[in-house]
């Protein structure tokens, strides 16, 4: 038994955040059906190179970003901008827990696929749509994409190093992290409007934006500034109510130091050899060293660049004080504690190879987290769920298949 054992997700979602959810309830057990455009699916199919190799190494269609987001799936091919199409996926909204759509406002309406019209179908429906500025607002017709996001959001404004700094200017965070919360939010809310339909017999809709959810995680820093009144700035590495916390330079390279208290800081100055910074005015407390930020780093630097990398990790780790190597992708995999967490899986592919993926983190005591089924090929699953959920008979899939509003 999983945690979502039961629960039947109809997915319309493309590219990340949608999918990021998505995926995350299939890991816990939701049946979701990804409903794709006939010959062009989801448009990170085609978001390659990489492409997945075959059994006999040779690139495949199957991209790797589509790879990172689709797991635990199954695949129907179907035009919903067709009479027909539209009418297939109403039938399987009414028999399901939850949809999740990320089309422009207003988009599923025409189709009989926005929420008020399926609620009508089936009111226990949780109806999740993501979009880039949300259902509302002056900008709610605007497309959203998660660079524009981190820049509109303020997320670039204090990534990056400050200005006139080498290299200083703003920055775009490595991995889509607005997408990747908007499908974090998404399934916890997704996961509260079941609880609530469990309970009353009533669905609903969660309207959820990218902006908002930039927003909403700005965390510490949008606090620093409407409590202290003061923007924060970019900073590198460097964290703006902790010193010392940041990237630091070695003899042979660079580590991340993580000082989060006196005791640290006290325990750093020994191993540096001057146990005396600890107790000079201008170091002794965490808000003493947050004001003259600019000395101690470069003070530290200067003493830090006398050994290498290995030396100090192992060092500040035999003492208790936070730190961690800079490491590169394939170093994170290499990594033998990342390795013991299992965090690198590998499931069989329809094309005849394994494709390696990524864990879920999740840990579960007694519903551990199962992977069932790769990324799905496209419209792999859309004869067998027609026949199976819709009870169609070979004769309808084929003239559906023959009028383009399907494809297998």
């Amino acid at each position: 038994m999983t945690p979502l054992h039961g629960v039947r997700i109809l997915d319309l979602s493309r590219i990340l955040a949608g999918p990021w959810a998505t995926q995350l309830l299939a890991d816990l057990g939701a049946e979701v059906l990804k409903i794709e455009r006939p010959g062009s699916g989801d448009d990170t199919r085609h978001w390659g190179p990489p492409w997945l190799a075959d059994g006999e190494g040779q690139a495949t269609s199957e991209s790797a970003y589509y790879l990172s987001c689709n797991r635990g799936k199954r695949s129907l091919a179907i035009d919903f901008t067709q009479p027909d199409g539209a009418e297939l996926v109403r039938t399987l909204a009414a028999d399901s827990a939850v949809l999740v759509e990320n089309f422009k406002v207003g988009g599923l309406a025409k189709y009989g696929l926005d929420y008020a019209s399926l609620r009508a179908l089936n009111p226990r429906l949780v109806y999740c749509s993501i979009t880039g500025y949300g259902q509302t607002g002056p900008y709610a017709q605007r497309a959203g994409y998660d660079a524009a996001i981190q820049a509109q959001g303020g997320l670039m404004s204090i990534t990056g190093e400050p200005d006139g700094a080498p290299g200083g200017g703003p920055q775009k965070v490595g991995v889509a992290v607005a997408d990747l919360m908007t499908g974090m939010y998404a399934t916890t809310g997704i996961l509260a409007a079941l609880r609530h339909a469990e309970a009353t017999g009533v669905g609903q809709h969660i309207d959820l934006a990218l902006l908002d959810t930039q927003v909403g995680w700005l965390a510490n820093q949008a606090l620093n500034y409407l409590v202290g009144g003061s923007l924060p700035q970019r900073r590198g590495t460097a964290h703006p109510n902790i010193v010392p916390y940041q990237v630091m330079p070695a003899a042979d390279g660079h580590f991340m130091l993580a000082v989060g208290n006196d005791g640290q800081f006290q325990r750093l100055c020994e191993i540096i050899g001057e146990p005396a910074l600890a107790s000079d005015p201008r170091y002794a407390s965490n808000a003493a060293r947050v004001s003259h930020r600019d000395e101690l780093i470069a003070h530290l630097s200067g003493m830090l660049q006398t050994r290498p990398v290995a030396d100090w990790l192992g060092l500040l780790e035999a003492h208790g004080v936070p730190c961690a190597p800079v490491n590169r992708i394939d170093q994170v995999f290499a990594d033998p504690q990342v390795q013991a967490r299992g965090m690198r899986i590998g499931l069989p592919h329809a094309l005849g190879a394994d494709v390696p993926l990524v864990a879920n983190p999740l840990r579960f005591s007694a519903t551990p987290v199962q992977y069932t089924r790769a990324p799905p090929l496209l419209g792999a699953d859309t004869r067998a769920l027609l026949c199976e959920r819709l009870g169609l008979d070979e004769a309808r899939i084929e003239a559906l298949l023959t009028a383009g509003v399907i494809g297998v």
